[in-house]
């Protein structure tokens, strides 16, 4: 019997349609907390049906195809998709028991996987709309057979952009552009059985780029099993992160949900645990994001500083520094561009920052890049000890002429991701867009960081030179004068009208 193998075309338009379903009743923004479940929920059962018939065929017994032990996942009795499929009413409660029956049967891995999602709110989902969407999903075999699973993964990512692009507003919350995170990780550059961190994880994308350049760097992506780990803040956006990575294959790793200013997840001992790699895109100059416990932090996260109540860039900074392993530790963060000159508080952690030399790179990136701002953000990179060549140095990147411009948004190509790698992995001056400063000239330019203090942008080829331009305005000077006293010599012989005329 042939297997129909789904193509990642097939599958994206698949699966944006079922978001047409949903359109009108469910807000756009609200889309993520229904479809990617159903999406989850229809894989797993497959997956799982795949299993039992592969038994089967192999050995013949049934029983044993009926073994915990024979399935990645368990799917109790009753809580299967065709179980859900077979109701003819009261659809949404179905579908709530089944899940959550699923998260309980496997509460090392998918506990409260399935998010928050009201499936029994008739207002908004009725039980037509609901078998609208089960038949739409049930057309499309999710199994191993069908689909593979980095193909299942990325046909997600696309669902996650398509949502980034139709909820402009909120998407920055949980999704960062695809190459400015290649960009990131291309820097870091994470090895096979390095340990890998994002206290802002959102969907994990991140972290999935980690794996990826593991992957391509002809790296054992089995190493990273059980070292990639992520905190998010957000219910959904945890869970959604938890059902991407598991869709992409990876085995073994840690997503919590919780704040991480305020209560972070991972320890060693009473200690924050340290990992080789920390990168991040947190949430842009975040107010109220936990001043009051920092005061007396008691990880130590305070150690250069305590960041205003009314931005907490280099809370998420501090705490990424105090994240780093001691010898290995690299991280790169996003930021806004403020965060490199604003003074204050702010200005004192970052003059704390380049004394200790931990800042090896900042890298100013074109405007209108991420979801919901126009701001210019930035790249800062940080390591916990930097090569003896680059030590009491920073890298100072112009990277704003690198983009490709969009009818709403700029976008950052991969032959520019891959300009920026070789800037950083050089070194050295780039005229007009690149200068190595040492530290004493930060010191002397009373420790900002702004990009243009150090690197000034190109004169454009069309302005002519200061003395042409000089000259021109002199002789456009001159015949305004000529102009003004023939008029004044018309008035004064009143003949003006004549003039005119003429």
């Amino acid at each position: 019997m042939s297997v129909h193998l789904i193509t990642l075309q097939e599958l994206e338009s698949h699966l944006w349609e079922s978001a047409n379903i949903l359109r009108g009743p469910v807000d756009a923004a609200d889309f993520k907390t229904y479809i990617f479940p159903l999406l989850f929920f229809k894989r797993i059962c497959d997956a799982w049906d795949d299993e039992y018939q592969e038994i089967v065929d192999e050995t013949g017994d049934e029983q044993l195809a009926w073994f915990p032990e024979s399935h990645r996942f368990q799917i109790p009795q009753d809580c299967h998709w065709n179980d859900v499929r077979s109701k003819a009413s009261n659809i949404g409660a179905a579908l709530l028991h089944a899940m959550r029956e699923i998260e309980k049967a496997n509460p090392d891995t998918l506990y409260g996987v399935f998010g928050d999602a009201q499936w029994s709110n008739k207002d908004r989902l009725s039980d037509a709309l609901l078998k609208d969407l089960i038949e739409h999903f049930s057309r499309l075999p999710l199994g191993n057979q069908n689909v593979a699973s980095d193909l299942l993964g990325d046909a997600y990512e696309y669902l996650i952009k398509k949502f980034a692009d139709a909820t402009n507003k909120k998407a920055g919350e949980f999704y960062t552009p695809r190459s400015v995170v290649r960009l990131m990780i291309d820097i870091l550059d994470p090895r096979a059985g390095e340990t890998i961190y994002d206290p802002a994880c959102g969907t994990g994308g991140m972290l999935l780029a980690a794996v990826q350049h593991v992957k391509d760097t002809h790296g054992d992506v089995k190493l990273l099993w059980g070292k990639l780990f992520g905190q998010e803040k957000n219910l959904t956006t945890s869970s959604i992160a938890r059902m991407n990575l598991f869709l992409h294959g990876i085995e073994d790793f840690q997503i919590v949900r919780g704040d991480t200013l305020r209560n972070p997840a991972f320890f060693d001992g009473d200690r924050l645990a340290n990992f080789d790699c920390v990168i991040a895109n947190p949430p842009f100059s975040l107010e109220k994001w936990g001043e009051e416990q920092w005061v007396n932090d008691p990880f130590g996260r305070n150690f250069a500083g305590l960041p205003p109540s009314s931005s907490g860039d280099f809370a998420w900074v501090q705490h990424m520094v105090k994240s780093m392993a001691e010898v290995k530790g690299r991280m790169a963060v996003v930021l806004p561009q403020g965060a490199l000159f604003r003074k204050g508080a702010e200005g004192a952690i970052r003059q704390k920052l380049l004394e200790m030399d931990l800042i090896e790179a900042v890298i100013g990136l074109a405007p209108n890049l991420f979801y919901g701002t126009g701001l210019a953000a930035c790249i800062l990179v940080l390591r916990k000890k930097k090569p003896a060549n680059r030590r009491k140095q920073i890298m100072v990147a112009d990277a704003s002429r690198l983009f490709r411009r969009g009818r709403a948004q700029n976008y950052l190509e991969p032959e520019h991701v891959l300009k920026i790698q070789r800037w950083f992995e050089k070194f050295e001056d780039v005229q007009d867009a690149v200068r190595i400063v040492k530290l004493d000239e930060i010191k002397a330019e009373d420790w900002t960081l702004n990009i243009s203090r150090y690197v000034l942008p190109p004169l454009q080829e069309d302005i002519p030179a200061l003395p042409d331009a000089i000259a021109a305005f002199k002789e456009s000077l001159t015949r305004c004068r000529e102009a003004e006293l023939r008029l004044a010599e018309v008035m004064t012989n009143g003949g003006w009208l004549s003039e005119v005329q003429s």
